[in-house]
């Protein structure tokens, strides 16, 4: 099973970022959607419904990486910090490229984020994700918030506090059985 994991910030070490980072499954291949260096989202050109029409040449090689990551991932994982009340640019600029294409489509997908402070954009996130008939999971309100000890906490800080790998072992767990209940 593969889990394409995104995250919504273009800050390098954010902490969504290390959050996803922290996904250690077994039995379940999580791949952040990025060079391991940059957010791949990030290398979206703006949408434009009139580049979309003209095709995958005149959208650079971005969109279509996008585009297949999604498609052949069995899941997607998003974490993604709230910004100005909303979801931020690159994150709503990147769902914007897949809306007509329909990757989302049926596909289970799992909100996470760093900070329990994150509630219009998780609301928000929701909203969008069901309007493009993604199927939003893990808890009752399709979010989870991980508290991360200290800002700059790294991965194995985070693996080491109970209460977040707790937390992270179950959202994953039940994103798996959403894949399952395809």
């Amino acid at each position: 099973m593969k889990i394409l994991a995104v995250w919504g910030s273009l800050r390098r070490g954010s902490s969504n970022e290390t959050v996803l980072r922290a996904l250690a499954p077994v039995g379940v291949e999580v791949v952040l959607f990025g060079d391991g260096a940059t957010n791949g989202i990030g290398q979206l050109p703006l949408f434009n419904p009139d580049v979309e029409a003209a095709g995958e040449e005149a959208q650079g090689g971005a969109v279509a990486a996008w585009r297949a990551a999604l498609a052949g991932a069995d899941a997607v994982v998003i974490s993604s910090p709230e910004y100005a009340h909303g979801v931020t640019g690159v994150l709503k600029n990147a769902l914007d490229w897949v809306v007509g294409s329909g990757e989302l489509v049926g596909k289970p997908v799992a909100l996470i984020n760093a900070s329990s402070r994150v509630t219009v954009a998780q609301a928000s996130l929701v909203e969008i994700l069901t309007t493009m008939d993604a199927r939003v999971v893990v808890d009752v309100a399709g979010t989870l918030a991980v508290p991360l000890a200290e800002k700059g906490s790294d991965e194995e800080g985070l693996l080491a506090a109970p209460e977040a790998r707790k937390l992270l072992a179950g959202a994953l767990e039940k994103l798996v059985e959403a894949v399952g209940d395809v």
